[in-house]
């Protein structure tokens, strides 16, 4: 990364590299192979989420927010429970790689959420997840129900910090702190949130989130980003905002970066092609993942790049796709592995149909 380091009345200026040529992408495929390691029939039988945090060089932690447990049979879930999140764990890389799941149960036995909010009210969904000298530092969007009908009856209300003190450990007997992101926002005319990604780069974590407004036929929704020294990231006092090619103390100041934004996506470094690269859901619902590039983790962020289609709204009007984001420690060099879900605007038809509801994967590589 280059940038020029200016001090300024105490502050840092961050002098934004000028963006790289675009790349292409050259082809773009299902991944069966990796699609069949999230498809087990009996236990955890499906989610969404599906954020990747290495904690070592041969294991990754698979974080899950909804999610169905019970069996699949002839094509359909039964005996189905859900609960609003799970883990799954990856031991070694590539094609002999395993993957387990992990779902924690109460005293009788019922399925249960590993992580809930510690005053009882709502529950947590996971997104982004970071390993920082020891920790497993987890950003915990909290939820309660509305009135409204079908698959988005929901809100969210706040943002909470997950800090796991033994993520070795069994997901089931995780010592967590936590702690209630003091900067986030989430009133009828504007959200401001933070964790849809995270990017560690040298002593900082970024952790990019996403400012939404009211607008038609989707929400107004744009990138902004904020960072915080790795073994401070749950000090508050510690973080900065980026505004202007300004790191500020002040949250109020924070600055959109790109817009067309999903709740949940990913920023990644791709070393073959020496860019940085977000990716996600284009306007978070619909066929279209796309990608945005930047020669540093500010930006400035391009256009944004068509990687890939996701068929299954073309096949059945009645489901839609979202949760796109990249997985590095799957890909590298010029080459993504990226997961999304497709999901149905009512339960029923999830419930169903098995075929629906899981991270389903696809290889993009670029030139």
């Amino acid at each position: 990364m280059r940038a020029v380091l200016l001090a300024a009345a105490g502050l840092v200026l961050v002098a934004a590299d000028p963006a790289p040529p675009l790349p292409v992408v050259a082809k773009a495929e299902s991944l069966p192979d990796w699609n069949a390691k999230f498809r087990p029939t009996d236990g955890w039988v499906g989610a969404d989420g599906a954020y990747s945090a290495p904690v070592s060089d041969r294991r990754t932690l698979w974080l899950f927010s909804d999610t169905w447990v019970g069996s699949v049979r002839d094509g359909k879930r039964v005996g189905v429970a859900m609960v609003n999140n799970t883990v799954g764990i990856q031991d070694g890389r590539g094609p002999d790689a395993k993957v387990s799941f992990v779902v924690k149960q109460t005293t009788a036995g019922k399925p249960t959420a590993i992580l809930t909010p510690p005053d009882g009210r709502g529950w947590f969904w996971i997104n982004a997840g970071v390993h920082v000298n020891g920790p497993l530092v987890l950003f915990l969007p909290r939820l309660e129900k509305t009135t409204d009908p079908g698959a988005f009856g929901f809100r969210q209300v706040d943002q909470w910090l997950g800090v796991v003190e033994n993520p070795a450990a069994d997901p089931t007997v995780w010592k967590v702190t936590y702690s209630k992101l003091p900067f986030a926002e989430f009133t009828p005319g504007r959200t401001l949130s933070f964790g849809a990604a995270v990017l560690r780069e040298g002593n900082h974590v970024y952790v990019y989130g996403y400012e939404e407004k009211p607008g038609k036929p989707f929400p107004v929704r744009r990138m902004v980003l904020a960072r915080a020294p790795a073994d401070k990231l749950a000090d508050f006092g510690a973080w900065r905002f980026y505004s202007g090619g300004e790191w500020k103390a002040d949250a109020k100041t924070i600055a959109p970066l790109a817009d067309g934004l999903a709740t949940e996506y990913s920023v990644s470094y791709l070393p073959g092609l020496k860019q940085y690269v977000a990716v996600y859901t284009e306007n978070g619902l619909g066929d279209r993942i796309v990608g945005r590039f930047a020669a540093s983790p500010v930006g400035p962020w391009s256009e944004p790049v068509l990687f890939y289609r996701c068929p299954e709204m073309t096949r059945n009007k009645k489901v839609f796709s979202y949760a796109a984001k990249a997985h590095p420690h799957l890909g590298g060099g010029n080459e993504l592995v990226i997961s999304y879900c497709v999901n149905a605007f009512e339960l029923a038809p999830v419930i169903e149909d098995a075929s629906l509801y899981w991270p389903t994967f696809v290889r993009v590589r670029l030139e």
